[in-house]
């Protein structure tokens, strides 16, 4: 070690958190610097950011605040690091993480290595089954009210590694630079957006919810993802119960349950007779509710289980009404297939884990948009929905892996 550094941190690490950064891809922060920028003086801008944080000197500069709309409605506001920014979080990360990983609850699957949101959603499936109520609950602007001094309390349980205290003190402390300017102090909150928010967030809510549920609550299984969770009740009575002790817990650690977003669902299906006025609830962009199954003897039933949410529905058929496919006679169905099929393909990926059969509706919309396409493209088809539509199918049956959904069956009618 340089004998004049006061921290040992290996120069391996920053080329590795670089990488990781780089994998990430995202926009440059309030110096305007991108990705491909730093990396074209990669040797030397690595070296400054070890140089500082092992002297101890480096601070943070303020984060960049984006605005960016909610699906829900209202604002979000994104703090974007620059990027050395988040290269120098990426390196506490990487020796932070493994401390704190493997005492996180294995229902806390957001952000968390080897954990996804389609596991949150097949283990919330399995226990709609078991149980009949679920208290569905949201903490309203998690990311902007963590207590910074509660959160010390707990990184410090983890880790008594001086510089990742320091450091991570320091990212808590820095200022939001608003678009037209100005700086907001803060006291409160991790920049949603930030390398390592994540990892502080999750082991926030790892004692202020996780622990305490577990404790407290030892009957009522649950799965959280970041702020957003689903906990399982036997009866509307301990639902209630839950709800009120949920609230006061979260106050208690400076955070507020958001009042819409916090409901009590009857998981209604052939076996649950009784009514209750709310039978769906959405969660990580499907609708839990009850639906028309088949059993394996080919018998329906009505079951409660998930399917893409319309919410994602809606959003998927904006995407593809944007793509205005309609003002691209220039391109082939080639250059169609290069430029959205990657997106088709991870829409089916995520939302086609559960019921399926939803997604054909919204796939249905994206032929039509290649048929609009396609009688730009070939004056002979143009006006002639039935000639267009019969040339596209015939394409789908020719070259059926050129657009993913077409690989699920999903064809233009041949006409």
């Amino acid at each position: 070690m340089d004998k004049t550094k006061t921290y040992e941190i290996s120069k391996h690490v920053f080329l590795e958190a670089f990488k990781r950064v780089k994998a990430n891809k995202g926009a440059a922060g309030i110096d305007d610097e991108s990705i491909e920028a730093f990396e074209a003086n990669l040797k030397n801008n690595l070296y400054k950011i070890w140089n500082r944080m092992s002297s101890g000197s480096y601070f943070p500069p303020p984060v960049k605040a984006v605005e960016i709309p909610k699906k829900s409605g209202g604002k979000r506001v994104l703090g974007v690091p620059s990027v050395a920014d988040r290269v120098a979080q990426m390196v506490a990360k990487i020796y932070f993480e493994p401390k704190v990983e493997p005492h996180f609850h294995p229902d806390s699957y957001g952000y968390r290595p080897g954990k996804s949101a389609h596991d949150a959603l097949a283990v919330t499936r399995q226990r709609c089954w078991k149980y009949d109520w679920v208290l569905e609950f949201d903490i309203k602007g998690l990311f902007d009210n963590i207590d910074h001094e509660l959160l010390m309390k707990a990184v410090c349980k983890h880790t008594d590694n001086p510089w990742v205290i320091l450091y991570i003190r320091r990212w808590l402390r820095v200022p939001f630079q608003m678009p037209d300017g100005s700086v907001i102090e803060r006291t409160k909150g991790t920049p949603q957006g930030g390398v390592i928010s994540p990892v502080l967030a999750n082991l926030f809510l790892h004692y202020a919810f996780d622990v305490w549920m577990t404790r407290e609550q030892p009957d009522k299984p649950f799965a959280r993802y970041a702020d957003d969770g689903i906990a399982h009740c036997r009866s509307l009575s301990d639902a209630k119960a839950l709800q009120e002790r949920l609230k006061q817990r979260f106050e208690e650690c400076g955070l507020e349950l958001h009042p819409e977003k916090t409901r009590i669902i009857y998981c209604k299906d052939d076996d649950r007779k009784g009514d209750y006025p709310v039978t769906s609830f959405d969660f990580l962009g499907y609708t839990f509710r009850p639906r028309r199954s088949k059993n394996w003897k080919g018998k329906h039933f009505i079951n409660f289980t998930p399917a893409v949410s319309n919410k994602a529905k809606k959003a998927i058929r904006q995407t593809i009404r944007g793509w205005r496919m309609h003002l691209k006679p220039d391109k082939s169905i080639e250059d169609l297939s290069r430029m959205f099929n990657p997106v088709i393909r991870g829409w089916i990926n995520y939302y086609g884990r559960f019921y399926k059969s939803e997604l054909y509706p919204i796939f249905r919309h994206m032929d039509k948009a290649l048929t609009k396409w396609a009688g730009k493209k070939h004056k002979k088809l143009n006006h002639h929905q039935r000639r267009t539509t019969h040339w596209l199918g015939r394409i789908a049956r020719k070259e059926p892996k050129l657009f993913a959904h077409w690989q699920m069956g999903i064809k233009p009618a041949a006409g």
